[in-house]
């Protein structure tokens, strides 16, 4: 699944719980794809979802995932930067870990997401 597709999909549903197994799915399948297959799943513009902070939340996955290459990001990408902050979490302890622990792609598109949420996907 590219994230062209995965945004497809995230755009298809409302409910948050479905929207969050979307991406963790989406990570699960491009850690087995071969390194030279994943940055061709980034490149594609995703079509909007309908909520700019699910927009964004794709650009930072799209420019992280492009850093673990040593890649710049995708042009597309640039652009998707929320002006207030976003926080996932609902706990505030989640939150407060989130602010300490968000990737420099996260926090750059307002998306406040801990390392750990991105690993344990």
């Amino acid at each position: 699944m590219s994230l062209a597709v995965l945004a497809q999909h995230v755009a298809a549903t409302a409910d948050g719980r479905l929207r969050w197994k979307l991406v963790w799915e989406f990570l699960e399948e491009y850690r087995w794809e071969p390194p030279e297959s994943q940055t061709r799943l980034l490149w594609s513009e995703p079509e909007p979802t309908g909520d700019e902070r699910w927009d964004a939340l794709l650009a930072a996955l799209a420019e992280h995932l492009c850093a673990q290459h040593d890649l710049a990001p995708p042009q597309w990408a640039e652009s998707r930067v929320l002006r207030h902050a976003w926080f996932p979490a609902e706990l505030a302890i989640q939150r407060a870990d989130a602010l300490v622990r968000a990737p420099a792609a996260f926090r750059k598109h307002g998306v406040y997401l801990s390392a750990h949420d991105l690993s344990a996907a």
